[in-house]
């Protein structure tokens, strides 16, 4: 998991511009990151194109934080 949690770290920090040393599993991305939808879209957006993964959207509301995202892409990627 901890390759994953790596991977997701990068997406968020390529995607929101940020500094991925401070993330951990707990960061949320709206209260923490400050993250708007949009931002949110491209999130989820980067996970489903670095994973190789289809996200629905029910499925991408339910990623609020980084341990969400860590965990969600390592029980469906192949």
């Amino acid at each position: 998991m901890s390759d994953t949690f790596e991977d997701v770290k990068t997406v968020i920090a390529e995607v929101l511009k940020i500094d991925a040393s401070n993330l951990n599993m707990e960061t949320r991305f709206i209260e923490d990151l400050k993250a708007d939808s949009m931002d949110q879209f491209f999130l989820i957006d980067g996970f489903c194109e670095k994973f190789g993964l289809n996200i629905s959207d029910d499925d991408a509301r339910a990623i609020k934080s980084v341990g969400d995202a860590v965990n969600y892409i390592s029980t469906h990627k192949n």
